[in-house]
């Protein structure tokens, strides 16, 4: 779960961009490098250009663009991210994909972190243990099958900040979890990552959910990863540290909440 830890450090050279990857996150900078080899060849102007890679180190191109994280993100906004997003889950032909390997955190590796988060828990808010009892309860439940998976290059990581805004069109940075993963799965974890709703009045996930077509079986699985999704940020927003908060006062208790409607939905 890389969203609460630093997995990285990054160098500006003018138009080059360094990423060099810590000893603690394995395959990051291969999958990174995978990703900009792959939608250069696919999907070329959608991520940076890839420059060279060694142990460790990707170098690539910077984009322009202001990150939709922190921007009142409107209906141009919506339709261009949809945009991004669709060419990048459709940028590796099928032939192609299937030699990809299956993204990090995809959903058996999820609900066994989940298990593991659930055992170690320990009683902090009336609130919150309901959304924990009730989560692991589901999740206990919870038989992931091969129904409603429509492949797709997963870009590994929905936070807003990694979609980049030109004034035109919204462009992608940020790979090190990306893969081979399928349509629901990737749409629940963009839908339920904190920064789709945290910062504003609006709820960016729902609609830009909404502006996919999926069939049934695919609705369903929508459901269950997002489920799996909200009780994963409660976990992680709870090793938030309270004298230092990345995010704004009342989102731990939010978030518990949304673990709740989840669950009801």
């Amino acid at each position: 779960m890389a969203d609460l830890q630093h997995t990285h450090e990054v160098a500006f050279d003018g138009d080059v961009v360094t990423k060099r990857y810590r000893a603690g996150s394995p395959g990051s900078a291969e999958r990174e490098w995978r990703a900009l080899t792959l939608l250069a060849e696919h999907a070329p102007g959608l991520a940076p250009e890839p420059i060279a890679f060694e142990a460790g180190v990707v170098r690539m191109s910077r984009l322009d663009g202001e990150p939709l994280r922190g921007l009142p993100v409107t209906d141009e906004h919506l339709m261009a991210l949809a945009g991004a997003l669709a060419m990048l889950h459709a940028a590796v032909p099928l032939p192609v994909l299937l030699d990809v390997p299956v993204r990090p955190w995809q959903r058996e590796a999820v609900r066994d972190w989940l298990r593991g988060q659930g055992a170690r828990w320990r009683a902090r808010d009336p609130l919150a243990d309901r959304a924990v009892r009730e989560g692991l309860r589901w999740l206990d439940g919870w038989r992931p099958d091969g129904s409603g998976v429509r492949p797709v290059f997963g870009g590994g990581d929905g936070n807003l900040a990694n979609f980049l805004w030109d004034g035109g069109r919204v462009r992608v940075v940020d790979f090190e979890d990306s893969g081979r993963s399928d349509l629901a799965y990737e749409l629940a974890e963009l839908a339920e990552h904190v920064s789709m709703w945290v910062d504003g009045p609006t709820d960016v996930g729902v609609d830009l959910v909404a502006r996919f077509g999926l069939s049934a079986e695919e609705e369903r699985r929508l459901r269950e990863c997002r489920r799996a999704q909200a009780l994963v940020w409660l976990f992680l927003l709870a090793q938030d540290d309270p004298d230092n908060p990345r995010n704004p006062p009342g989102t731990f208790r939010r978030q518990a909440e949304r673990v709740l409607t989840r669950l009801d939905g």
